[in-house]
């Protein structure tokens, strides 16, 4: 069983202000994102946003040709596949992991989540193999791989930074937004993902990125917050101060907004960190994960509280980039989205704007 909670009205207002830059572009704001979710339609879907059509979901694990092995974690694995003439991606989740596959389904098949910066979802099965049951669920396959892999190889230059983050918080912004429906039924819930960290970024053929893995993502509706009863944090290395510390309002789907925000704001220190602007003196430093230089590769939660929480530690700005007026105001978004205090922390919509305008100004 999962919990749901019926949210007073207090957070209902502290929501409805987060995902808003002010009041007077409410109506603005909710236009783009509303134009977002009729846009971006899922080119093999029903339409209905619910990804095939069921009895296709059903058979699907008996139709694809599993190829090579492109990943491994603590879910499982993920393959790449063939599915009618078009590679797929197939990721396997252990049996234990059933509450996570079933809730990333679930996300996907009835919440609306077509856009061009949150993985494409084509369908979840189950399949026998003998000695156990494998859970299956096929997205679009995307052979950059994840933003990780790519910045722990390359540098990147000051465009490809902005069009990366561009892209994730505009993924992030739709992902948090409520979009409402018809007869004020919910359309799109807000969406809280929970497990932000670059190894979920995945690069597309554009080089733009979206984000993926919605296991353990909590939803928003009508009043109403979605919270899996098998709950568990994210990665600890990106992991809020607040969770860290235990303190944070459970039922509040805002803090579950706020703690997205900081560990994008650790996503965007790694970008920071592999661009390299010749022109302006500044050069890509090796790659490093966040917090590399405080605690071991593989942290307790106790390292992390320490060194984020008590410490009040934050990963190192070099001081070189403040020789760029673009990569400087990268940072004053980092640092903004990664204080102490959730309330002070910048929106995904804020960010979202923000990127845009730096775009623009250097287009």
């Amino acid at each position: 069983m999962e919990e749901v909670y019926r949210v007073n009205e207090e957070d209902d207002e502290e929501y409805d202000q987060f995902i808003t830059t002010d009041t007077g572009e409410k109506r603005k704001v909710l236009k783009k994102l509303i134009g977002d979710l009729e846009r971006k339609q899922n080119p093999i879907s029903t339409g209905s946003g619910a990804g095939m059509p069921i009895l296709v979901q059903r058979t699907i694990a008996w139709q694809i040709i599993l190829k090579d092995c492109i990943g491994r974690g603590r879910f499982g694995e993920v393959y790449m596949g063939e599915w009618r003439a078009e590679k797929v991606a197939v990721k396997i989740f252990l049996s234990r992991d059933e509450p996570s596959w079933q809730r990333e389904t679930d996300i996907y098949k009835h919440n609306m989540l077509r856009h061009s910066n949150l993985l494409r979802w084509i369908g979840s099965d189950t399949k026998d193999a003998g000695s156990s049951t494998q859970l299956w669920l096929v997205t679009e396959y995307l052979p950059n791989g994840s933003l990780y892999d790519f910045l722990e190889q390359n540098k990147i230059t000051l465009e490809m930074n902005i069009q990366f983050m561009r892209s994730i918080a505009h993924g992030l912004a739709y992902l948090h937004s409520e979009l409402p429906g018809v007869n004020n039924q919910c359309h799109k819930p807000g969406i809280a993902h929970r497990d932000i960290k670059s190894r979920n970024i995945l690069i597309k053929n554009d080089w733009t990125c979206c984000i993926a893995d919605l296991g353990m993502a909590i939803r928003y509706g009508n009043g109403l917050i979605d919270i899996p009863q098998q709950d568990r944090g994210g990665t600890v290395r990106y992991l809020a101060p607040e969770f860290l510390a235990n303190n944070y309002i459970r039922d509040s789907f805002t803090s579950y907004l706020q703690m997205d925000v900081y560990a994008f704001s650790l996503i965007m220190w790694e970008a920071c960190r592999r661009t390299e602007i010749k022109t302006s003196n500044i050069f890509a430093l090796p790659y490093e994960i966040p917090y590399q230089e405080y605690v071991p590769r593989e942290p307790l939660l106790e390292h992390m509280l320490e060194c984020v929480h008590i410490q009040g530690k934050r990963p190192t700005i070099d001081s070189s980039w403040k020789n760029c007026e673009s990569l400087n105001e990268l940072v004053r978004i980092m640092t903004e989205s990664w204080s102490a205090s959730p309330k002070s922390r910048l929106t995904a919509l804020n960010i979202r704007c923000s990127l845009d305008r730096i775009c623009d100004e250097q287009n």
